[in-house]
């Protein structure tokens, strides 16, 4: 599918995801270059949503590589489906079927089981492969994933060579829980998004729920923006912003008060000493310099 960099933002905000000229080009490019796009910052500002929005938007498949700790080849790529093997081998035992035969039908298509790297390099149409999280996974995972996105091309001892019928829309991200090797950041485009602005946020908010009163989710946006340069555990993201908005509005809150903000508190943070420091800055926090006037 051929697209130019005018109609990406497009693409993007029919999928309700509101893009910075940054991400804009940066999909862009990778996709006319066909080469991976590296998207790192802060969990949950919107990385895993480029990938799903870009599989909307070109209506193909999503495949995603959820990576861990200990993830290695055979989950990436494919395993055989060895309890199906040997129901099938004892089906032959008394049977006059040649070794030579029975290898062949045992190490067929039909016994393998396909690993998100193997399922996106065999779709004849490009689908958008997530390596979601690829600092988790280990410095030897790696090291294999550069040779995959090298060649495109994956080898089966028992079958031979499987090549890529096309190549997949690549995109990896990270929280840099662990700095990536300089090989794998060579090999992609890179993107970093930081948490939106005041002004980006409420447009997020407005995209996503339509019947939000103004005042409130000025408010929000503002209490959100302070809140996260408090030192926190775990900083909201975006998605915790749209999940207290969407509650606030179901219980046909106009505003904020201090006493809405403590009782729904544990829409926004998830960790409790986040929860007792955030309620320990509260007088701090209404009193920045701008959060007074959008909370008054």
């Amino acid at each position: 599918m051929s697209i130019d960099l005018n109609k990406i933002g497009k693409i993007l905000r029919d999928q309700a995801y509101i893009a910075d000229k940054s991400v804009e080009m940066s999909v862009f490019l990778s996709m006319q270059l066909e080469k991976p796009l590296l998207i790192e910052g802060p969990a949950g500002v919107g990385k895993t949503e480029i990938a799903k929005v870009l599989a909307q938007a070109l209506d193909t498949d999503l495949i995603r590589l959820q990576c861990y700790e200990g993830l290695d080849a055979t989950h990436a790529l494919y395993e055989w489906n060895y309890q199906h093997q040997l129901i099938y081998m004892k089906m032959y035992d008394n049977g006059n079927v040649s070794k030579e035969k029975l290898e062949e039908d045992i190490f067929s298509d039909k016994f393998l089981l396909k690993r998100p790297i193997l399922e996106a390099i065999s779709r004849e149409k490009p689908p958008v492969l997530l390596i979601d999280e690829i600092d988790r996974a280990d410095e030897e995972f790696e090291s294999f994933l550069l040779e995959v996105l090298s060649d495109w091309q994956i080898s089966i001892p028992e079958i031979g060579t499987i090549k890529a019928r096309s190549k997949p829309h690549v995109i990896l991200t990270g929280n840099r829980t662990r700095e990536l090797s300089e090989a794998i950041r060579r090999r992609c485009l890179y993107l970093w998004i930081e948490y939106p602005d005041f002004e980006k946020e409420m447009t997020i908010l407005k995209t996503k729920i339509p019947g939000l009163d103004q005042k409130l989710g000025e408010q929000i946006c503002a209490f959100m923006e302070e809140l996260r340069k408090l030192k926190l555990e775990k900083t909201p993201g975006i998605a915790e912003t749209l999940d207290w908005a969407q509650a606030l509005t179901a219980m046909h809150f106009t505003h904020l008060d201090k006493q809405i903000i403590e009782d729904t508190l544990g829409v926004v943070l998830k960790d409790w000493q986040d929860i007792r420091h955030t309620q320990d800055s509260f007088s701090e926090l209404l009193e920045k310099t701008g959060v007074v006037s959008r909370l008054s």
